[in-house]
C-alpha cells in the first residue's frame, strides 16, 4: 500500500523522529522507499519526462571551471531549477511539499541547526551515457546547506546493468554507503563534509529530483560573506581604474 494513501500527520511524525532523526543523527544519511506511491510516484515521474522531452533540462554547470577540464568528465547531468509552481509541475509541487513536512519535523530534534528555508528544486537526468558525477561535497564552505534530500523516479533499475548508483563515503567511516536510485526512494543526508559522495556512471536515463535545506544562521553568515567579497572587489576594482 502507497505510504502516501494512508499517510496521516501522525504517521509522518513517526517516520521522521523514530526513523529520519535517528539514522540522520547516528549514520548521516537514510532513504525512505514508497514514499509517493506507484500511482503519484508515477505522476512526478511523467512531469520529469515531459521537462526532459520538451528541452528544458540544460547542461549542470560547475561552481568554478578548471582549464582544461571538460565539463562533462566531472558531471555529466541535464538540470532544471523549479519552485513547482509552474504550469506542468503540480505534482513535483506536492512531492516538495510532503518532503517539506517530513524535514519541519526533524527540524528541531537536529542539534542547533535553524532550518526554515531550503533550495529550488533541481531536477536532473543523467541521460545513460555513461555520465556521472565524481566524487564531491555539496557543501564545502559553509553556504548554509545542511541537509540534502534527493528522490528518485526510476522503475525496474538494476544497478549492475544500469549503474547510477549514489556512493556516499561518510567521513571517518570505513566503509561506504550504496544508494540505488529507485522508483520512489527519498535519501536524506548531511550536504557537509561529513558525506563526500558521487553519482556512478550511468547507462540508462536517471532521474532524481534534490532540494537542499538550509540552516538559517549559517546561510545568513554566508550572504554576509559574499556581500563583503564582493564590496571589496568592487572597491579594489574601482581604485585600480581612478
Amino acid at each position: 500500500m502507497p505510504f502516501i494513501e494512508h499517510v496521516s500527520d501522525s504517521d509522518l511524525e513517526r517516520l521522521a523522529l523514530e526513523r529520519v532523526v535517528p539514522a540522520l543523527l547516528a549514520h548521516g544519511f537514510y532513504y525512505v522507499d514508497g514514499l509517493l506511491g506507484e500511482l503519484v510516484g508515477d505522476v512526478v515521474l511523467e512531469q520529469v519526462k515531459e521537462m526532459h522531452r520538451s528541452g528544458a533540462l540544460q547542461d549542470g554547470r560547475l561552481a568554478g571551471s578548471v582549464p582544461g577540464v571538460h565539463r562533462r568528465s566531472i558531471r555529466g547531468d541535464k538540470i532544471a531549477w523549479v519552485s513547482g509552481s509552474e504550469r506542468g509541475c503540480e505534482s513535483i509541487s506536492f512531492l516538495l511539499n510532503l518532503i517539506d513536512k517530513l524535514v519541519s519535523l526533524c527540524a528541531s530534534r537536529l542539534g542547533n541547526k535553524l532550518i526554515r528555508e531550503r533550495s529550488k528544486a533541481m531536477v536532473a537526468c543523467y541521460p545513460g551515457n555513461g555520465a556521472g558525477y565524481v566524487k564531491h561535497v555539496d557543501n564545502p564552505n559553509s553556504d548554509g546547506r545542511c541537509i540534502t534530500c534527493i528522490y528518485y523516479l526510476n522503475k525496474n533499475w538494476n544497478a549492475k546493468e544500469h549503474g547510477g548508483v549514489l556512493r556516499i563515503f561518510p567521513e571517518g567511516k570505513s566503509y561506504v554507503a550504496d544508494i540505488k536510485p529507485l522508483f520512489d526512494r527519498l535519501l536524506f543526508f548531511w550536504s557537509d563534509r561529513r558525506n563526500p559522495h558521487e553519482v556512478q556512471p550511468s547507462y540508462a536515463t536517471r532521474y532524481a529530483i534534490t532540494v537542499w535545506y538550509f540552516d538559517s544562521e549559517e546561510r545568513a553568515e554566508a550572504k554576509r560573506r559574499f556581500k563583503d567579497q564582493t564590496e571589496s572587489s568592487q572597491q579594489q576594482q574601482g581604485s585600480s581604474s581612478s
